[in-house]
C-alpha cells in the first residue's frame, strides 16, 4: 500500500501520554477521547502524527487506537529516538529503540525516525543504516538550540520550533530537499495566553501582531503555512473542538503576502532562554 504523504497539518501525541503544556487545563485525555481525536483527524485529512517514547504511554496508546479503529497505515508517523548513552553500541541502543517503537505502534515500517535529543545528530549514519534495510522511511533530528542549526546536513527530516516570536531557524523551514515540521505553532501556548501571564518581553510585540487585523491565533498559524517550502505544521491538542479550530485555521491557508512581510518584521531574533520553553524553569513570570 503507498504511504500518504506527511499531511500540511501534523497532529502532536504528547498529550496523549502526558499532562504537556503551559497553557494545558484538560489534562491526558481519555483512550475514547484519543479514539475520536484520531477518527477525526482522519476524516479531515489530518494523516501525519508525531510520537516519541519519552511521550509517556503515547506510542501505545496509538497503536491501539489505530488498530481498534481500524487505521493502521493509513497516517504518516513520526517517532524520536531518547538520548544515545555514551557508553556501549550507539548502533544497538538506535535499533532497540526503533524496534520498541515498532511494537507499542502495532507496524513493521516507520515513517521517520528523529533524534530527540540534537546532540545525537552524530549519529546519523547509524540511523540511515535503517532507512536502507526498508524499515524507517527517513531519518532527521529535533532542534532545540540555534547552535546545532548548521550540523544536519545529513538529515532527511528536522523538526524545528518556529513562530512568530522565534527566527532563530527560519532559515532551516525553508531548505529545499528536507521535509521539516514546524512545531511550538503558540509557543507552547504562552502567546495565547492573557496578558499579564506572558513574560513582559513579549507583550509589546504581541499587541503590535494583535492591531494587524486578524485573531492571534488565525495569524501565528497561517503565518507558519505562508513560508517557503512546503512545511508539516505540528499542533498537539486536547479536546476536538481544539482540533476542529486548527484544521478550520489551517484551511483559511497563507497570509496574503504584505501582511506575511509585515509580520515577519515585527520581532527581531530574540534570546534563546526567552524562545526556549525548555528554558522556562529558570524564570519567574511577572
Amino acid at each position: 500500500m503507498k504511504r500518504p504523504a506527511f499531511s500540511p497539518l501534523m497532529l502532536g501525541t504528547v498529550q496523549f501520554g502526558l499532562n504537556y503544556g503551559i497553557a494545558n487545563t484538560h489534562g491526558k485525555p481519555s483512550f475514547d477521547a484519543v479514539k475520536e481525536l484520531l477518527k477525526l483527524a482522519f476524516e479531515n485529512g489530518v494523516t501525519a502524527l508525531d510520537t516519541a517514547p519519552s511521550y509517556g504511554d503515547s506510542e501505545s496508546v496509538i497503536g491501539q487506537a489505530l488498530a481498534e479503529l481500524g487505521l493502521g497505515g493509513r497516517f504518516r508517523i513520526v517517532t524520536k529516538i531518547p538520548g544515545v548513552p555514551d557508553s556501549g553500541s550507539p548502533l544497538s541502543f538506535i535499533e532497540n529503540s526503533v524496534a520498541e517503537s515498532m511494537k507499542r505502534l502495532r507496524t513493521d515500517f516507520i515513517d521517520a525516525v528523529l533524534f530527540h535529543r540534537e546532540q545525537d545528530v552524530i549519529h546519523l549514519p547509524e540511523l540511515d543504516g535503517l532507512v536502507r534495510k526498508g524499515l524507517i522511511g527517513g531519518a532527521g533530528v529535533s532542534l532545540d538550540s540555534a547552535a546545532f542549526a548548521g550540523k544536519v546536513a545529513g538529515a532527511d527530516f528536522l523538526q524545528i520550533p518556529c513562530n512568530v516570536l522565534d527566527h532563530r531557524f527560519d532559515s532551516l523551514a525553508e531548505q529545499p530537499g528536507k521535509q521539516v515540521f514546524l512545531r511550538s505553532v503558540y509557543l507552547q501556548g504562552m502567546l495565547l495566553l492573557p496578558e499579564e501571564k506572558i513574560f513582559p518581553e513579549f507583550r509589546e510585540y504581541r499587541r503590535t501582531l494583535e492591531s494587524y487585523g486578524l485573531p492571534l491565533a488565525e495569524l501565528c498559524m497561517r503565518y507558519l503555512f505562508s513560508l517557503p517550502g512546503n512545511p508539516s505544521v505540528l499542533t498537539g491538542v486536547d479536546t476536538p473542538g481544539q482540533l476542529r479550530e486548527n484544521i478550520r485555521l489551517a484551511n483559511l491557508g497563507p497570509l496574503p503576502d504584505d501582511l506575511f512581510r509585515k509580520v515577519r518584521r515585527t520581532v527581531p531574533l530574540l534570546p534563546e532562554e526567552l524562545v526556549r520553553p525548555s528554558q522556562w524553569s529558570k524564570r519567574r513570570l511577572s
